[in-house]
């Protein structure tokens, strides 16, 4: 079980998607993990972009992660379109 860092309800591990932290350059990306195997911290949020909203709001994702200020366009696109094969 993991707690979605959006909307704070608990959901099995093969229902969330894994967000982690990844430097290019000097920028802080978030990206999904879609294998849930790469190191690092790790943040868990349903496919769903309300979820994805609530947690842009309450700043979830850099907090989670321990993190500046995050992009997240990456996980937006994921959660609005799918997987980018």
């Amino acid at each position: 079980m993991r707690t979605c860092v959006g909307c704070r309800e608990r959901g099995q591990r093969s229902a969330l998607l894994r967000v982690v932290r990844v430097v290019l350059g000097e920028r802080d990306l978030a990206v999904v993990d879609p294998g849930r195997d790469r190191p690092g911290r790790g943040a868990w949020l349903h496919p769903d972009p309300q979820c994805l909203d609530l947690a842009e709001r309450r700043r979830a994702l850099p907090r989670a992660l321990r993190a500046g200020p995050l992009d997240i366009a990456a996980v937006r696109q994921y959660v609005e379109e799918g997987p980018v094969d």
